[in-house]
């Protein structure tokens, strides 16, 4: 008998590859859906600067362009560039054979072109004669576009346009019945379980786009992008949360609302499985706001950042859009605050962001599986294979739906870890659909393993519960240095160095976080270190601001590693520390330890 938990876990991997397919076709031309908006916004006769002459690139763009570049994208997923022109190619059938623009349609053509391409090449390997590859290559290409453009335009064109009718009827009856608040309890967790990307940008976009094309404007873009449920919880967790979450959730906070990472929130839902209550009930409140309001955006604001949904907002309708996104907060807080003061305080406090992980496997329904998988040292313990291999790496990938996020800020820390120990491995991120053959390390999180496995068998795969603060990446990193000879010469020269530089922190009274402008993410580094600094007693002082205003009496200068050269360009004399990310660098600890020991 098939076990259930596998087949939840199977249908699970399905659908979130599925919606991978989906938004990865929308997220890379996010920029022309923007630039589209920007453009109708301003000049069609309800714009800001209405402009009739300007006004005809907005039909051309909606029709053509984006039509285009969608199945281009769908293409290239499934068979590299050579996928992408046959792809873009067939999706001129749909296009031309439609009165509305065929976002869908050329999502179904982009791909279908894609693999046609890519099963002929497969077909003809090794039988062309040498010297005739360029010409049947091109010809072949030539030939299936052709066809797949005509069967577009007379077959598949009518019945995508058919389907295109039925679920926009089905939306407006949806909204007409004022029931679209309830999507809520669909879209926010799912959020949670990483298929953000897929609910955004492959359902909720492309019917969004044609709702703005006719209309000027769509509600489905704001039920997935509103900031409001998510700083709602932050906010919560800054005034009633404790330990790591209270003293991490500002950063996080400003993230998310102005940077639009909606995926830093997500462990703090995790810690927490009630809080789904809490984002459920703001996203629902915020939706029925933009109802009441007859609010809507002109594009998909990507990343969902506050600002971008004020630059997609058109004309007269900021009233409405703001109103919705401080409903969801005020109601997602009010329900988080609850929650968190009704929790019990425990000795774990400072813990439990580390901990997430195993309140997923409720969440989710696969307990025991996750407990398995972290009780299990013995298993841990029989990889001296690996070990004995880990010589042989030179790029380690971190994964995701979309490579960027959650995955970014993974590849950050680890890369920084590397970057201490000397060692030359190239750590980057990427979508799982993007991943380069040859990556020897993969590492996603454990929802995404399977597929990244189906993606790159050949490589090494590492399942992590949380890419901010996982324990596998010590465990990597001791095994990478034992492989590549780094341990040894740095059990040496470590104690004279450790010694050496301790020394140098005697004399410092001012550290200084920099960054572009001086506020957001160093301030709340700043903010991080100042509160470490004040337990350990010491008297120093600990400030931010911006690069072109670093003050000369700063003994230490805390900047990203993008802006270090700029910082030792300023101020030479300083000692300058390159960090990943400001909100979780293990060198605060490194600095902290340095100071202490050079004050003693």
């Amino acid at each position: 008998m098939a076990n259930p938990e596998v087949k939840k876990s199977g249908a699970k991997v399905k659908i979130q590859r599925f919606g991978s397919h989906l938004s990865g076709m929308i997220m890379p031309n996010i920029g022309a859906f923007i630039a589209w908006g920007i453009i109708t916004a301003l000049f069609i006769p309800t714009g800001w600067i209405p402009n009739e002459d300007l006004a005809k690139l907005v039909p051309p763009m909606i029709t053509y362009l984006l039509p285009l570049l969608i199945g281009f994208s769908g293409g290239r997923i499934v068979y590299d560039l050579r996928g992408g022109v046959v792809g873009a190619t067939a999706t001129m059938g749909v296009i031309v054979g439609a009165d509305i623009p065929m976002l869908l349609g050329a999502m179904i053509m982009g791909p279908l072109g894609g693999w046609a391409i890519k099963k002929f090449d497969k077909m003809i390997d090794g039988k062309v004669r040498s010297g005739f590859e360029m010409l049947v290559n091109n010809f072949s290409a030539g030939i299936i576009a052709g066809i797949l453009t005509l069967v577009a335009y007379k077959g598949i064109g009518p019945v995508v346009l058919t389907l295109n009718k039925t679920l926009a009827a089905g939306v407006q009856a949806i909204v007409d019945a004022h029931l679209l608040p309830l999507a809520s309890i669909f879209i926010e967790p799912a959020k949670v379980l990483f298929l953000n990307n897929a609910i955004n940008h492959g359902i909720l976009s492309p019917l969004g786009i044609e709702q703005a094309a006719k209309a000027g404007k769509s509600i489905l873009f704001l039920l997935e992008s509103n900031p409001g449920p998510g700083f709602g919880v932050l906010l919560a967790y800054i005034l009633f949360g404790r330990g790591m979450a209270k003293q991490s959730a500002p950063g996080a906070a400003i993230i998310h609302f102005l940077g639009g990472i909606h995926e830093i929130y997500f462990p703090y839902i995790l810690m927490k499985p009630m809080l789904l209550l809490s984002v459920i009930a703001g996203g629902a409140s915020g939706v029925f706001t933009f109802l009441l309001f007859d609010a809507g955006l002109v594009a998909a604001p990507s990343p969902g950042s506050i600002f971008a949904l004020i630059a997609m907002t058109p004309r007269g309708h900021y009233l409405g859009v703001l109103a919705g996104v401080l409903v969801a907060t005020a109601v997602s807080f009010l329900i988080s605050s609850v929650i968190l003061k009704s929790s019990k305080k425990t000795d774990d406090d400072d813990d439990e962001l580390t901990k997430a992980a195993e309140k997923t496997s409720a969440l989710k329904g696969k307990e025991s599986r996750a407990s398995s998988l972290i009780n299990k040292p013995e298993a841990k313990k029989e990889e001296p294979v690996a070990a004995k291999t880990r010589s042989d790496v030179n790029k380690i990938i971190f994964a995701c739906d979309a490579g960027m996020g959650s995955s970014a800020m993974g590849a950050s820390i680890l890369k920084n870890k590397v970057q201490k120990a000397g060692l030359d491995i190239a750590i980057s991120n990427t979508s799982i659909n993007n991943l380069p053959s040859d990556a020897d390390i993969v590492i996603t999180h454990k929802d995404l393993t399977d597929r990244a496995k189906a993606k790159l068998p050949g490589a090494e795969h590492i399942s992590v519960e949380n890419f901010l603060n996982s324990p596998k990446y010590d465990e990597l990193m001791n095994e990478l240095k034992e492989g590549q000879g780094a341990a040894p010469a740095e059990a040496v020269s470590e104690p004279a160095a450790e010694q050496a530089e301790d020394n140098e922190y005697t004399d410092v009274s001012k550290i200084i976080f920099a960054c572009d402008a001086g506020m957001g993410s160093s301030a709340m580094g700043a903010s991080i270190l100042k509160n470490k600094v004040k337990k350990a007693g010491l008297d120093v002082a600990v400030s931010n601001t911006s690069i072109s205003n670093l003050p000369d009496d700063a003994d230490v200068v805390i900047t990203h590693k993008d802006l270090t050269d700029r910082a030792k360009t300023k101020l030479p004399g300083a000692k300058h520390i390159s960090v990943e990310n400001f909100l979780n660098s293990p060198k605060y600890d490194e600095l902290m330890s340095k100071l202490e020991s050079a004050k003693k």
